[in-house]
């Protein structure tokens, strides 16, 4: 699983999505034209491997608000494992996931609407 995942680091670090054709395309955006909250995040992916924070930002902000939530996540782990502490990790609040959901199908509705400052959510 650690090989297939260098790899596929490897893979989005050497090769920009947007230049080639046989890595997977979002389906619903190719039927229907319409953005889901995750078109964007392979050229996301390429940025941030890239060190290009900017590029992740024009692709999908909330490919930021994910990695947040996973940093968060794991630096409140690493320090109840480490330290023995007991801090109580939010992730794990009853409401988090519907406050996740709540802010991905807000973002899922404003990036498709072709108007400023909403387009400017729709990956470049």
């Amino acid at each position: 699983m650690l090989l297939l995942g260098i790899v596929l680091a490897f893979l989005y670090f050497s090769i920009n999505p947007s230049n080639v054709d046989f890595l997977p395309k979002c389906p619903l955006y190719l039927t229907t034209g319409i953005y889901c909250p995750g078109c964007g995040s392979q050229r996301a992916t390429h940025h941030l491997l890239n060190f290009n924070f900017l590029g992740v930002v024009h692709q999908n902000i909330l490919y930021i608000f994910g990695l947040l939530i996973l940093a968060y996540h794991s630096i409140i782990e690493g320090i109840n494992f480490i330290f023995k502490k007991n801090i109580y990790n939010y992730i794990y609040h009853p409401k988090t996931p519907i406050v996740i959901l709540i802010i991905v199908i807000l973002f899922w509705v404003l990036r498709n609407i072709p108007y400023e400052p909403f387009n400017w959510l729709a990956p470049n």
